[in-house]
């Protein structure tokens, strides 16, 4: 599998050149999910970084009751790996799944921390995924305290259409913290008003 779309992920922040970028990708390795199968279980250790050119992943994490609550939603083009029990080594509470067949490229806990302690570009390339991922999971928090359901919709509708043809409707209701028939109920307003 060609590694040029992970070579533009990695110089996209501007802090590794392309011959740096080349070099940390020969040690990325292929990796295809099957629809339906696992990157991480919950129980497991986080211990892939997960780099996904295409399909659609879903994290989620089992409630107090037994429900599944979706969590994230990865698309082409991110980073995927859960961040606490990789960075903590700490055994995982939350699952990974594909939604849709799903192909990329990883590299394990020991070859990242390697290519950190080598490459200063890496380490700022690294820090730069984790602070838009923590200020994304800022925003995502804050919108389900400030938002209205309707809100939120609109927002995920907005920014990441995409989903909406490949994610189950039940997941999106899980994400946005409403149920099934809310959801419907939003989406059957939102079609009127159009």
């Amino acid at each position: 599998m060609d590694k040029t779309e992970l070579i533009l992920f990695l110089t996209a922040t501007n802090h590794i050149s392309r011959e740096k970028a080349e070099i940390i990708a020969d040690h990325f390795k292929p990796k295809s999910i099957a629809r339906n199968q696992f990157l991480l279980t919950e129980g497991q250790l986080s211990d892939e970084y997960f780099f996904m050119r295409s399909g659609f992943l879903r994290a989620f994490a089992y409630d107090t009751d037994g429900n599944d609550v979706t969590t994230n939603f990865y698309a082409g083009n991110q980073v995927v790996f859960e961040v606490s029990s990789f960075f903590n080594r700490t055994i995982s509470k939350e699952n990974i799944q594909a939604l849709t067949d799903c192909e990329g490229w990883y590299i394990t806990y020991a070859q990242l921390n390697m290519l950190f302690h080598s490459l200063q570009e890496f380490r700022e390339f690294g820090r730069s995924v984790l602070v838009k991922g923590f200020a994304s999971l800022k925003v995502r928090m804050l919108s389900m305290i400030t938002e209205t359901a309707e809100e939120r919709y609109a927002h995920l509708l907005q920014t990441n259409p995409k989903l909406f043809e490949h994610v189950p409707l039940k997941y999106i209701a899980s994400y946005l913290g409403i149920t099934d028939s809310s959801l419907s109920r939003i989406r059957k307003e939102l079609t009127k008003k159009q």
